[in-house]
């Protein structure tokens, strides 16, 4: 699978107005071209900002799929109003499991317009790695980093590196001077949330790590 990491920079207010749209117009009419819209969610920490992810089985596909969904009604009929909402799009992590981990599992979605928004929080954590280092960080992760976050009570529930090939739709621009590992971890309620230091990690990293904690929309698959 391929999944796109997408943070959207948005005016000031514009959110829950973007939330609305996206949740009533763009989920089920993405996912009939082939895209799966695995979550969305707001950024607890910064409040014109909406994440949200999807994915592909492949890049071939995911070419396909973007193009049919912007070229479509939905997209044609509602791009003025969505792009009204955002200052910058562009964020854009393109990613694939890591082989042998897990990765993101999607639950059932709510229909439009129903329910309350789950109690959990995602945290996402972007490690910045060397080019072609991405594999030596997952070993280490794997042996000493996974353990010590089981130790402390946090279990990851995906792990994600860069994927590297050509975008295969350049009318969306993606981060291709990224080279990233990103897991994800859950909690059933934002005051269960841990954060339990790593320094192992630290000599193989470019960078300090970005941390995103996440609350899922109401209609998010990730719940």
């Amino acid at each position: 699978m391929i999944y796109e990491l997408r943070r959207y920079t948005l005016f000031p207010g514009a959110r829950e107005t973007l939330i609305e749209l996206f949740e009533r117009e763009f989920v089920e009419t993405q996912e009939e071209t082939g895209i799966r819209v695995v979550g969305t969610f707001r950024d607890q920490d910064s409040p014109d900002v909406f994440p949200w992810i999807r994915a592909f089985p492949d890049m071939e596909s995911r070419r396909a799929s973007l193009t049919a969904f912007y070229t479509g009604p939905a997209w044609l009929a509602h791009r003025d109003a969505a792009n009204a909402t955002m200052a910058d799009s562009d964020d854009v992590l393109l990613l694939r499991p890591v082989p042998g981990s897990p990765a993101p599992t999607a639950g059932e979605r709510p229909p439009a317009g129903s329910g309350a928004p789950p109690s959990s929080l995602y945290v996402a954590t972007v490690h910045h790695v060397e080019p072609g280092g991405s594999g030596r960080f997952a070993e280490l992760f794997a042996r000493e980093a996974a353990p010590a976050l089981a130790a402390g009570g946090v279990t990851p529930v995906a792990w994600l590196e860069s994927e590297h090939a050509e975008n295969t739709f350049p009318r969306l621009p993606v981060r291709e001077d990224a080279n990233v590992f990103v897991w994800f971890a859950r909690f059933e309620r934002p005051e269960d949330e841990r954060e339990v230091a790593l320094p192992m990690l630290d000599a193989l990293a470019t960078a300090a790590p970005d941390r995103f904690r996440l609350r899922p929309t109401t209609r998010s698959a990730l719940r």
